[in-house]
């Protein structure tokens, strides 16, 4: 079976964990504050915080910039449904934007339509989460001129993404944004087995999620209450969770950033691979914004199927049945059964459902060799034809 995505591990990465358990470290010590510098300063941000999942840096980010019950979180269907989640987790409303028919992530132009409608009624949301779906970047300025206007805080979601660029810039700068979110899972960008980091240029955001990321925990006596009573001493000033990654992972990380770019690079040349073998198939391509530069996660397909003649579970299965490990991102969220208790129902959001209806996900990751691409490639053209 030839899997939608696989991480890559060399000596060097077995030898960087080693170097670690060989250490006096393995949880929270020297390795995690290297990992989060090294993401910083690549991606041009102030601040970078390491957590054991995105998952749990979304529901940190949410914690920190004060969402809460009363308050609404707005993001896209198309996503995983950590994203909307998280606003569950601190007992907030969720609702969603539809996305951009092109591109696949939020819709700017839908998402500006909103907002007048929800200015007028009094119902604003407090955070909109975008997702750069497959690696491409949202349109993040015109994202964030609408977050000045309407006064609610831009969260990029972008498990996809570390190693994209937006104008030029690397995504995770968080230029147009408060905060930005990376995974670590081992089908990402690069692996920690599990992990994630929050990215974010505030000062006033970085002790919050360093405290949330620990029970809430502080030993800093200028966030105490009353004095501190001598070294050992440390309040719980806040409610907080266990989300911290450990020293091992940190240290598996760091080895991996080494070969962030040449990961990248080998998936969008992987990418363009499948766009010059599929164009003369019924199915519509990736299509990418010229002021973007995707880091590649999914390679995705629509299947045009009023040409096909079978239905996408149909391909599906025939693809797995050649040990060609398709898969499908995603079932948009507001169909899960979770949020139909909620009140969403099928047509809410009809862009994300027609593209659902098409979606493929073909295998792409950095080890993949052009003998298994030609397979996937072959097999595809097989059954389509």
């Amino acid at each position: 079976m030839i899997p939608y995505g696989h991480q890559s591990i060399t000596q060097d990465d077995i030898d960087a964990v080693i170097e670690v358990m060989r250490s006096d470290w393995l949880t929270q010590g020297p390795a995690v504050e290297r990992f989060e510098q090294a993401i910083a300063e690549y991606c041009g941000a102030s601040h970078a915080v390491a957590v054991s999942n995105a998952t749990a840096g979304l529901h940190l980010a949410c914690r920190a910039l004060g969402l809460g019950a009363g308050d609404v979180l707005w993001t896209t269907p198309i996503t995983f449904v950590a994203s909307a989640n998280c606003a569950r987790f601190c007992g907030a409303d969720v609702d969603f934007v539809d996305i951009d028919p092109r591109t696949y992530n939020l819709s700017p132009a839908a998402l500006e339509a909103k907002l007048e409608q929800a200015e007028a009624s009094g119902r604003l949301p407090k955070i909109v989460i975008v997702t750069h779906f497959a690696g491409q970047s949202c349109d993040m300025q015109a994202l964030g001129q609408l977050a000045q206007r309407y006064g609610f805080a831009l969260v990029e979601d972008a498990a996809h993404a570390l190693g994209g660029r937006y104008r030029g810039t690397a995504i995770g700068s968080c230029r147009y944004s408060d905060v930005t979110v990376f995974s670590f899972h081992p089908v990402k960008s690069i692996t920690t087995g599990e992990g994630g980091m929050v990215l974010f240029n505030s000062d006033d955001l970085n002790p919050p999620l360093r405290e949330l990321r620990s029970h809430g925990i502080t030993r800093d006596p200028a966030r105490m209450d009353g004095s501190c009573e001598g070294d050992w001493y440390y309040q719980q000033t806040d409610l907080g969770c266990n989300y911290r990654l450990s020293d091992l992972q940190a240290g598996l990380g760091l080895s991996q950033m080494r070969r962030l770019d040449e990961f990248v690079s080998r998936r969008a040349q992987l990418a363009a691979g499948y766009d010059a073998a599929l164009a003369d198939l019924p199915v519509r391509r990736p299509w990418q914004e010229p002021m973007t530069g995707s880091a590649w996660h999914l390679y995705v397909i629509r299947l045009q199927l009023d040409l096909i003649g079978m239905s996408r579970g149909a391909v599906f299965a025939a693809l797995r049945k050649s040990g060609i490990g398709v898969n499908v991102h995603y079932i948009p969220v507001h169909l899960q059964p979770y949020y139909q208790r909620l009140g969403f129902r099928v047509g809410d959001f009809p862009v994300a459902e027609a593209y659902y209806a098409e979606a493929l996900t073909l295998p792409l990751y950095p080890d993949m060799t052009e003998a298994q691409q030609v397979r996937v490639i072959e097999c595809l053209r097989e059954i389509l034809q």
